[in-house]
């Protein structure tokens, strides 16, 4: 008993400071609402700006006013593009890139990512590192070989793809299938192994398996790919500015900059107007489906 105490005693135990835990939640939420703050203010300013600027009409901003105050707001901007053939011609050319290089990207990317997730074969986890590592080469150093291939290719068959929106299709591709296969590894790799097991006792061969257990259980996965190959072929700039020229070839992120600005004269006003319709339907779509696009990039995380 006596030696018991003397234990107890020893080992006294420690208060909790209830009030300091409190003070420390209180001084985190605070810290998380000013860096959320600064967050937002950064996010949304040069978009504000945008907004603000394709409300102004030319001579209003060449004025040199307030630049975030419109005085005499005004559509202008918006009319002339949305009745300019030419605007709508690059709107065009970019929705037909979109929808065909998504369309190929799921057609490669998603049986490669099944058979490198559930496939096992010899080297099976190598290359999915390497198909990964191909999409870390920055387009800057990629846009010279590509030019060369496909002039030489021009020079050799008399088909001429440089100058040619289609050529996009086959560029466009060598950026959006290895993330995209890499997103549905981590997606396929988390679905339990039992699923395609049972399917395979059952006679299912492996594209049944594919197409009737995987990807309607992958759908957030898929999405998520969907959405960046679409977001990567609406917004690149660097290979539409190198393969295409012609006013009818361009897409939307070029021909805004070449038709708008002509020498040293900068049409701000439309170029705002421009560039926030361009960012409309990327914008919709992140909207609608942003839930399943976190959810397809975090798959694999703690599984796998």
């Amino acid at each position: 008993m006596a030696s018991t105490v003397a234990i107890n005693k020893a080992a006294p135990t420690r208060a909790v400071k209830y009030g300091s835990m409190s003070r420390d939640r209180k001084w985190a939420l605070r810290w998380s609402y000013f860096f959320l703050t600064l967050f937002a203010i950064f996010s949304l300013v040069p978009p504000l700006y945008m907004l603000i600027t394709s409300l102004k009409s030319s001579a209003e901003i060449s004025a040199a006013t307030n630049p975030w105050w419109v005085f005499h707001p005004t559509l202008e901007n918006y009319i002339g593009l949305l009745t300019s053939n030419q605007f709508l011609r690059f709107f065009w050319n970019s929705a037909l890139v979109s929808i065909f290089v998504v369309t190929i990207t799921m057609l490669i990317s998603v049986p490669a990512a099944f058979a490198l997730a559930r496939m096992r074969f010899w080297g099976s986890a190598t290359l999915a590192t390497g198909v990964f590592l191909t999409y870390l080469i920055p387009d800057s150093l990629l846009f010279i070989p590509l030019f060369k291939m496909f002039a030489v290719f021009g020079d050799w068959t008399g088909i001429q793809l440089i100058n040619r929106w289609y050529v996009l299709l086959i560029i466009y591709p060598t950026l959006t299938v290895p993330f995209c296969t890499w997103i549905m590894i981590g997606y396929f790799a988390s679905i339990p192994k039992e699923l395609d097991e049972a399917a395979i006792i059952d006679g299912a061969s492996w594209f049944q398996t594919l197409t009737r257990i995987f990807i309607p259980v992958a759908l957030p996965g898929l999405i998520a790919a969907t959405i960046f190959a679409f977001t990567v072929s609406w917004a690149q700039f660097l290979y539409p500015l190198v393969f295409t020229t012609s006013t009818d070839q361009l897409v939307l992120p070029v021909g805004i900059i070449t038709s708008l600005i002509k020498g040293d004269v900068f049409n701000w006003g439309q170029i705002m107007t421009g560039a926030l319709l361009g960012a409309a339907p990327p914008l919709i779509i992140y909207a609608f489906l942003m839930d399943y696009y976190i959810a397809g990039l975090t798959a694999g995380a703690t599984k796998g």
